[in-house]
């Protein structure tokens, strides 16, 4: 996974909506949001002062997502930050970010995309309190990274359409309608992150499709239109979001749509 232009990109769009969440995490520069700065506008520019931690400090990183252990020989990629035009962005600091998110649960909802994240920022916390005592656990396909010291726990939840899939009579079914999982698995977050996005467009059937079928509007279908299917699991997540959220608790960012990280 190293030298693709594909995965490139995909590493700075990660990089940048890290950027973002943790920025707007930390009420970055009260002023000049509220003065409209737009985050969306500025550049990458080098900086020799990052990575802002190194994958051998880090024991948290997968090994698939690991490119110095897998053999990438150039570094350049890690020394960027991205810079918006019109304000500043200080550098990220661990142990301010955990102070302000003390007695806080944060939960990345999603595919790889979101895998990225939530494994950049765990060690950018990590390598801030090397020191400090720390669990973690994996439950199916629930990942928790906590630190106890400061009752802070930043999780996982792998899921790459959001909507049910279910194993019925017929076979696995895509239910574009249905977000059980949802009440019993997102619930009680003081932060959520969603994305989704690759595996309603990119996937092929008996490769790497893990449905047989979808539902969709109380009928039975072996396939559609696949943007068409995008929208209506996206309204439905919108849905579940506008009637089991409240904004007043928990903040919600969805990621938007990447560029293709894989060949």
């Amino acid at each position: 996974m190293g030298n693709n232009n594909g995965f490139l990109i995909s590493f700075s769009h990660v990089s940048f909506a890290l950027v973002v969440l943790i920025s707007c995490l930390h009420e970055v520069e009260l002023s000049e949001l509220k003065g409209g700065c737009d985050f969306f506008q500025g550049s990458w520019v080098e900086d020799d002062t990052y990575p802002l931690y190194n994958n051998s400090s880090c024991p948290f990183i997968l090994q698939g997502f690991d490119c110095q252990a897998n053999g990438r020989l150039d570094e350049l990629y890690l020394k960027y930050r991205w810079n918006p035009t019109a304000c500043s962005l200080p550098r990220f600091n661990g142990e301010d970010f955990l102070r302000r998110m003390k007695g806080k649960k944060l939960l990345f909802v999603g595919d790889s995309i979101s895998l990225n994240m939530w494994q950049s920022l765990t060690c950018m916390v990590h390598v801030a309190v090397p020191q400090s005592n720390y669990t973690f656990t994996r439950h199916g396909n629930l990942s928790t990274f906590a630190l106890p010291d400061f009752d802070i726990s930043l999780e996982l939840s792998h899921n790459v359409y959001l909507v049910d899939v279910v194993k019925e009579e017929i076979g696995t079914v895509l239910k574009l309608d249905s977000i059980e999982n949802g009440n019993y698995s997102w619930k009680g977050y003081d932060v959520l992150i969603f994305n989704t996005w690759h595996w309603w467009v990119h996937t092929v059937k008996g490769k790497n499709q893990p449905w047989e079928f979808i539902e969709s509007g109380g009928k039975i279908l072996k396939d559609m239109d696949r943007l068409a299917a995008f929208k209506e699991g996206l309204t439905t997540w919108s849905k579940w979001v506008d009637s089991n959220v409240d904004p007043h608790t928990t903040q919600v960012f969805f990621q938007g749509i990447s560029p293709v990280h894989y060949e």
